[in-house]
């Protein structure tokens, strides 16, 4: 048993331990309880679990979360709007985000899967000084997009 000042006293009843925490007005915490015998320590609990609470918060305040931005092209998309677009994952790259590019294929657009192909090609193209390609999603025999991460 170790008391509230860090002394350690040795093996003690837990009647014993019990009182001892009832006269200092503070708890018995089981520290390691798989030890042999348990290991107790008293102290004010109220004060651990807000240590532990605040401990959370600063590791969650230096946690960097990364969204996934998506863009939509379509594989007959004009030039303007493409470059508008690559913009975008330039800016979302730049970020820090990841950018999903997802083609979508409206009527027979999905039998020339050639033509999203070599957009795909053009978009890997004029990203490469910021960005790598990380995942290629191809359903069935048409391409269907890819995820791109920034360069380290």
């Amino acid at each position: 048993m170790i008391t509230s000042d860090n002394q350690q006293i040795g093996v003690v009843p837990i009647a014993d331990a019990l009182r001892m925490a009832q006269e200092a007005e503070l708890d018995l915490v089981e520290v390691a309880p798989n030890a042999k015998p348990p290991v107790c320590k008293i102290v004010d609990f109220r004060k651990i679990i807000y240590e532990q609470k605040r401990r959370a918060r600063e590791s969650k305040k230096k946690q960097k979360t990364i969204e996934v931005k998506e863009i939509k092209m379509r594989p007959a998309i004009y030039k303007h709007d493409y470059q508008t677009k690559i913009n975008h994952a330039r800016v979302f790259l730049g970020d820090g985000h990841k950018v999903k590019i997802t083609f979508m294929y409206k009527g027979r657009e999905h039998t020339h899967p050639e033509l999203a192909q070599r957009l795909l090609n053009q978009v890997l193209k004029d990203l490469e000084d910021v960005a790598v390609q990380e995942i290629i999603n191809r359903m069935g025999s048409r391409l269907n997009g890819c995820l791109l991460v920034k360069k380290r």
